[in-house]
């Protein structure tokens, strides 16, 4: 009874943290969403590319939001017969076909920087300066939302470093502005957007890969299936282990399935023991949802693919 009561207090806890963290990641999109819609306007009004790429940036980090957050409410998605794991992946799937979209219109912002430079237009640099400072205000004041609970989840971690890294480039756009403005060299302009565009590709061709290797059923990024199986080793009665696979179901969950080979003498208590030795050790190794087949030397599956 005291068990319980303490399982349901504990889900009452984690229900509640996860709402508190759902509400702050609906702010910060709201908040960013509507500062790339501003940056796009006024970008397209004076004519500035430096804005632009800097909206396709910041619309790279809602889209990150937006993806974390549902990442967070797809955890609790239930199985279904057709979806055994429910609609998990599918912020895999998101992730990469967000990236797809963002890195073609990098590549026009990109090339119309390169015309720039050869004729070069007047911008007011003072515009550019202000919106740039709101943006300071913006991603400064929404990377703070996530400062508490950066080292609770890798997902708000992830959040929080790009929404600070946003913070130091309109940074940059306020010095770009009020060069501009100063001393009238207009090629500033094009020159922001190109470097913008150069951090967007790297971050972004980063996330490309993570996407499809993860699409592909990948190892995780921060799991070594090496150092797995020397963890499995280490239970007391398990002489050895194969047949090893891991996966991730989602951007924040993974799975892992093998057989473990144990003693001929062991009972089947001591292997329930095992078993749940095993599944402990994984889940501190951000593995979710393990799968363990157990058989003895004396009966061992030789076959892959049994």
């Amino acid at each position: 009874m005291i068990e319980n009561i303490h399982t349901m207090e504990h889900h009452h806890d984690h229900s509640h943290h996860s709402g508190e963290i759902s509400r702050v990641f609906l702010v910060g999109i709201v908040l960013n969403l509507a500062y790339v819609v501003l940056q796009v306007i006024l970008g397209l009004r004076i004519g500035s590319l430096s804005l632009l790429s800097d909206a396709g940036h910041n619309f790279l980090d809602v889209s990150g939001l937006a993806l974390s957050m549902l990442a967070l409410r797809l955890t609790r998605s239930k199985s279904t017969s057709k979806f055994t794991y429910g609609f998990k992946k599918s912020s895999i799937l998101i992730s990469l076909l967000n990236t797809v979209i963002l890195l073609v219109s990098i590549g026009a912002i990109g090339y119309e920087s390169i015309f720039r430079f050869q004729h070069p237009e007047k911008l007011p640099g003072i515009t550019i300066a202000v919106i740039a400072l709101l943006g300071i205000l913006v991603n400064g004041g929404s990377a703070f939302l996530f400062y508490k609970d950066r080292d609770k989840d890798l997902n708000i971690r992830t959040a929080f470093l790009h929404l600070f890294s946003d913070t130091l480039i309109s940074l940059g756009l306020v010095l770009g502005g009020v060069l501009i403005y100063f001393t009238n060299w207009y090629w500033i302009d094009p020159l922001l957007s190109l470097l913008i565009c150069s951090v967007i590709v790297l971050s972004t061709w980063n996330l490309l890969k993570s996407s499809l290797y993860l699409s592909m059923d990948g190892v995780p990024e921060g799991i070594d299936a090496a150092q797995i199986k020397c963890l499995v080793l280490s239970v007391k009665g398990i002489v050895d282990v194969h047949h090893l696979h891991i996966w991730a179901i989602s951007t924040n969950e993974n799975a892992l399935t093998c057989h473990l080979v144990v003693s001929n003498d062991a009972t089947s208590d001591q292997v329930a023991i095992i078993r749940m030795e095993v599944k402990r050790k994984l889940r501190e190794l951000n593995i979710q949802h393990c799968t363990l087949e157990t058989e003895t030397s004396d009966l061992l599956c030789d076959d892959e693919k049994c």
